[in-house]
């Protein structure tokens, strides 16, 4: 799939108000500073598409960008961010609760996980809580670049060692570098392959 066009059309705190159209919802969303954003961008090919900071917690809102007038790619806050405060974090969790289990248009979840860390209980908690609910979920490991590849492979073992206590099969898992263009177009396929049997 080729890209042509992406716009930003609407940010919401309630899965209610966002589109109506009936267009199929692509989400993206993984733990503050995950590289989200960025990945995003890359995906889209627009720069400032999505808002990049150093400073995490930046998406606190759910973000529609509709795709080539055929999809929306949805930037969802990241979860789990200290620093918001008990209320804060309590506030962003209903967002981001309340879109997954009751937006009927998301088709598939893309759930971030830094490559550079060792599987960590909020990640596995939130990947084990989206099993529980039966949504459909794929993993994107991000950031490959930024590690060694002797690294990289013991961690996603690491990760795939802790699945298999609990899962029969395991999700689809894709591997990004958003400064090296690395997986976008795997993504990209993934999600035109899906939109085919729609």
């Amino acid at each position: 799939m080729i890209i042509k066009d992406a716009q930003f059309v609407i940010s919401n705190t309630d899965y209610r108000k966002c589109p109506d159209d009936g267009k199929p919802e692509y989400a993206f969303i993984g733990r503050s500073n995950v590289g989200k954003s960025s990945l995003i961008n890359m995906l889209t090919n627009r720069k400032g598409l999505a808002m990049t900071s150093s400073k995490p917690g930046k998406t606190q809102l759910i973000n529609h960008f509709v795709i080539n007038n055929e999809w929306y790619l949805v930037d969802l806050p990241g979860y789990g961010y200290a620093q918001r405060g008990k209320e804060g974090r309590e506030q962003i969790r209903k967002i981001i609760d309340s879109y997954i289990l009751k937006r009927t248009q998301l088709t598939c979840l893309f759930l971030l996980l830094d490559c550079r860390h060792e599987p960590q209980k909020i990640d596995m908690d939130f990947l084990n809580w989206l099993g529980e609910e039966g949504v459909p979920f794929v993993i994107v490991f991000t950031k490959t670049d930024k590690i060694s590849k002797g690294r990289l492979a013991d961690n996603i073992a690491a990760y795939t060692a802790r699945l298999q206590e609990t899962w029969e099969e395991l999700p689809t898992i894709f591997y990004t570098s958003s400064e090296h263009r690395l997986g976008g177009d795997e993504i990209l396929n993934y999600i035109d392959k899906i939109n085919k049997t729609l």
